[in-house]
């Protein structure tokens, strides 16, 4: 990272401001762009590091990733993309599915366009449990778009850009997740919290472990990966619990889209999947692809293993969560 050009689209997000702060604390980068299509939270995140010492180094650039000669034109000299920009709510990719389209699925072939076309070293495209078999539209747009990534470094031919696939569930405290919606419901002075379902389950990641993930990708991959975090498990009635003693729960059913557990590996993959101490790894399944090139320090999993929240092998308590909520939430 020391002394390279950093390239973020929807870079004033949750993870795209939180990274931006992981960089500029713990690393010396020649630049950090943050690439996104709101003048405002740009206006703010701007305004939230003028006072740090290596606010020189960023560049605030308006542009969509729907827009390839915008994108072009930003990562002119980038050494490495790091590619959030995404819609994300699952009603609104459901409501508005074209959109949804443009967005998650042309939008990764323009920043893959524009990658080999300015020779971008490295792009990590970050993921997320709905592309594993996917039962909503957002989940399937960001299917299509971990496989344009990871079938891209054909195009590349080994010698020019890679890419890679980063693939984590729900980043507990983000806009839009489970947490800030409890808090909000409980600012409001409520002691009943509504459950969609009681035997739920969901996977545990911060902003932090999030971002551990990406350098790591960025570190290691040879191209064609997806890197999956290996992260605990928790209850929604256990997250409710720890938020919120003695609260009254309500069941309210599932919403339209929403899994009952969280998927992150799937039987189907067991086969090209190889555990490390901090991860999982799916290597590419392709012809093309050189099986010789395995990062170092893996080994195979077994064939019938899966990677869901309900089967994992760790889980937060209440206590756990409890302490983890005074720690890893942060919110943009």
């Amino acid at each position: 990272m020391d002394k390279k050009v950093i390239m973020i689209t929807g870079g004033t997000g949750s993870f795209g401001n939180q990274f931006v702060e992981y960089i500029l604390n713990n690393y010396n980068p020649r630049k950090v762009i943050i690439y996104s299509r709101d003048e405002y939270k740009q206006f703010i995140m701007n305004n939230r590091y003028k006072q740090h010492p290596l606010y020189n180094k960023l560049r605030f650039f308006i542009g969509d990733v729907r827009d390839e000669s915008r994108l072009r034109l930003a990562m002119k000299g980038v050494d490495y993309v790091i590619h959030a920009a995404a819609l994300k709510q699952v009603p609104t990719c459901e409501y508005n599915p074209n959109e949804a389209i443009k967005t998650n699925i042309n939008g990764a072939l323009n920043v893959i366009n524009a990658s080999l076309e300015t020779g971008v070293k490295k792009v990590i495209a970050l993921s997320t449990d709905k592309a594993v078999n996917p039962i909503n539209l957002y989940g399937g747009t960001k299917l299509v778009s971990d496989k344009l990534f990871c079938a891209a470094n054909a195009y590349s031919g080994g010698y020019g850009t890679k890419f890679a696939v980063v693939r984590y569930g729900n980043v507990m405290g983000s806009r839009g997740s489970v947490i800030p919606y409890f808090k909000g419901i409980i600012d409001g002075g409520s002691m009943e919290l509504p459950i969609t379902d009681y035997r739920m389950t969901r996977f545990w990641i911060s902003l932090k472990d999030g971002i551990k993930l990406v350098i790591k990708a960025l570190e290691e991959t040879r191209g064609g990966e997806i890197f999956v975090s290996k992260i605990p498990s928790f209850r929604i009635v256990d997250l409710a619990q720890a938020m919120l003693p003695e609260c009254k729960m309500s069941e309210v059913g599932i919403r339209e889209g929403e899994k009952l557990h969280e998927m992150m590996i799937t039987q189907e993959d067991a086969s090209h999947t190889y555990e490390y101490d901090e991860c999982y790894i799916i290597y590419p399944n392709y012809n093309w692809w050189d099986i010789n090139i395995l990062i170092p320090g893996g080994r195979l999993v077994e064939k019938r293993f899966e990677y869901s929240s309900e089967k994992n092998e760790k889980w937060l308590s209440v206590e756990k969560i409890r302490e983890l909520l005074k720690t890893d939430i942060v919110e943009y």
